[in-house]
Parts: structure tokens; C-alpha cells; sequence
């Protein structure tokens, strides 16, 4: 299947993806510092410059674009068209993300991810309750 779009509009299209700051990292850290959590954004010093860091309970959250991280959800799949550049884009985006998550453990980091396909209205409270759980969980207050 051929790309609906001239390679310009499909040009300025991608160069619209931003890499921080999305409506889902938004979503995320709003909720947590309502529920009284202080992180830092995107430390470029940690492997895979995670989207939170939360210091005091020495755990980074990472809010990943289903697509762009090849979740097991319905947007997690790759395009028809152009495949041969999509899949080997995506699967190394996988595979770093799953070794900075190592790197992260093996340092002591507790690696928490959040999937853009969870945040959808329905179930966001839940998740998002359920993140605060994952957070504090094993920390001694």
C-alpha cells in the first residue's frame, strides 16, 4: 500500500511528533503532583532519559506512545505501508527500551511504564491509582 502523502506533507507531519512533553506525560505528571509527588522531567543523565524521575522513592516512570514503543495493544501495530523502514524503526526502539530498563535495575531504579493506550478516559483513574500504588509500593514512609 503506497503513503497517501507527498513525502513534504509527510514531512511536516512527523516533524510535528514531539518526543517530550505529550499529552499523555501531561496527563501523567499533573495527577502526581495533585497527589503531592515532586520529580524531575526528562534526566538526560539516566539511561533512556526517562519522562519522570521521582528521586525520594528512586523510581523513574517512562509514558509510551503505543506505536512509537511497539505496544500489544490495537495501536501498537505497524503501518502497511513502507514496512521496511517501520519495523526496523520500531523494534530498535524496543529493544533500547528494554535495555535501559535493564541498565535502570541494575542500578537500582524501579522502572515503571505507562502506555498511552491506558490513559484513555475510561480506565485513566484506574491506572493512574494504581500507579501511585506501584510508586510507594516498598518504600518505607
Amino acid at each position: 500500500m503506497a503513503d497517501t502523502k507527498t513525502p513534504d506533507e509527510r514531512s511536516r507531519n512527523m516533524s510535528h511528533i514531539r518526543s517530550t512533553g505529550t499529552k499523555p506525560e501531561e496527563i501523567v505528571r499533573k495527577y502526581l503532583f495533585r497527589r503531592g509527588f515532586r520529580y524531575r522531567k526528562n534526566v538526560k543523565s539516566l539511561p533512556g532519559k526517562p519522562d519522570i524521575v521521582l528521586r525520594k522513592y528512586r523510581t523513574v516512570i517512562f509514558v509510551n506512545g503505543c506505536f512509537w514503543h511497539m505496544h500489544s495493544c490495537q495501536r501498537g501495530h505497524l503501518p502497511h505501508s513502507h514496512q521496511d523502514y517501520w519495523e526496523p524503526k520500531i523494534k530498535a526502539n524496543a529493544e533500547r527500551d528494554i535495555r535501559n530498563r535493564k541498565t535502570l535495575e541494575e542500578n537500582g531504579w524501579k522502572v515503571i511504564v505507562v502506555w498511552e493506550c491506558e490513559l484513555k478516559k475510561r480506565i485513566a483513574d484506574k491506572r493512574l491509582d494504581k500507579l501511585c500504588d506501584e510508586i510507594k509500593n516498598n518504600f518505607p514512609e
